[in-house]
């Protein structure tokens, strides 16, 4: 029984383990037997329909691969080429939209990101409405909360790599100085899906880089639950000491928002690229890896080269950044053939 069949995924919080192990393990066998699984044509001439609020690098190049290897179509849709109704000027509701679109596609996903809000958690919000009134199901890919697509590619290259029980392995989040101001979803998700499967999560950060309180919370929760840790430092040597896995990632302030508001997207840009120019020591390198139990390097792509990490270290031999980055293609085939293929 596909008791996914329907099913949206917004944050991996909202499925149970036994879901996303089940995910994991078909990202897995799509991963084996990429042009020859059973399943590769459970999107037989059906369209996955991709809402881009926000650009990407490879998000509509995974989701346009998987939906071809699965035998259908992923079209793009822009809401600039859409007179759909916001804040400012008339259009179609999402409840129409929604309605309408489920006639079409049998799956939405949709990214949009800080840049296309007005205020953190409207994102989240506009996804919840779409689920709400859509009867196929709605894919988060990446908004201002949660990136569920990014977090299960991650686990599956820890699998691959760090041993397929990661429970009691040290995984280190640690902030980077960039200047690309990257939003908080694919951190968040992190931190959110490793607590979930056992691992012993250090979140670690210069003061003033606090994450949602709510998401915090339910990290702790996981832990409790998983028999992991989860703790907060602000120290780098604390951080890196005995990690099994690093991943730097460079994520902007919660006045981010109020100064995009004020500013405009650019000055409020500026402010935090300034910001993070403060905190040189918050790079990964190979000193600071020397202290870690010959950790495997990540990170979600894309990379701010020698600000976040430098390139001996994301180019070493510990480096799983690629692999994570073609899980995207593997565990997206596995949600769209659970959530809305057509499996026998």
């Amino acid at each position: 029984m596909n008791d996914l069949k329907g099913r949206d995924l917004l944050c991996t919080q909202d499925w149970s383990i036994e879901d996303l192990q089940r995910t994991l393990d078909l990202a897995f066998e799509f991963k084996a037997n990429r042009y020859d699984h059973p399943l590769n044509n459970c999107l037989d001439r059906r369209t996955f329909f991709m809402f881009f609020y926000n650009p990407s690098v490879r998000t509509r190049q995974s989701f346009e691969a998987a939906a071809t290897e699965l035998g259908g179509h992923a079209q793009f849709l822009e809401p600039k080429s859409m007179r759909l109704k916001t804040g400012k000027k008339a259009g179609e509701t999402i409840q129409d939209a929604a309605n309408v679109m489920s006639r079409y596609a049998v799956g939405i996903g949709i990214r949009i990101l800080e840049t296309a809000l007005e205020y953190y958690g409207q994102g989240h919000e506009l996804l919840q409405e779409y689920a709400k009134y859509a009867s196929v199901p709605i894919v988060s890919m990446a908004h201002d909360k949660f990136h569920p697509c990014q977090g299960l590619a991650d686990v599956m290259g820890y699998k691959m790599h760090a041993g397929k029980d990661l429970k009691g392995k040290k995984f280190v989040q640690v902030w980077g100085k960039g200047a690309l101001v990257r939003s908080w979803c694919s951190v968040q998700e992190s931190i959110l899906i490793n607590t979930r499967f056992g691992m012993d999560v250090t979140l670690a950060y210069p003061p003033g880089y606090d994450l949602d309180p709510e998401v915090i919370k339910m990290c702790e929760e996981n832990a409790e639950m998983a028999g992991g840790r989860f703790e907060i430092v602000h120290d780098l040597e604390e951080a890196y000491t005995g990690a099994d896995i690093v991943y730097s990632r460079n994520w902007m302030t919660s006045a981010f928002y109020d100064n995009m508001a004020k500013h405009g997207v650019e000055k409020a840009k500026q402010i935090e690229i300034e910001r993070a120019a403060k905190h040189d020591d918050w790079i990964t390198t190979k000193e600071w890896m020397s202290l870690t139990n010959d950790a495997f390097f990540t990170h979600c792509g894309p990379v701010d080269r020698n600000a976040e990490v430098t390139d001996e270290v994301c180019d070493g031999s510990r480096s799983i950044v690629y692999d994570v980055a073609e899980n995207r293609l593997h565990v997206q085939k596995a949600i769209m053939a659970l959530t809305m293929g057509k499996i026998e």
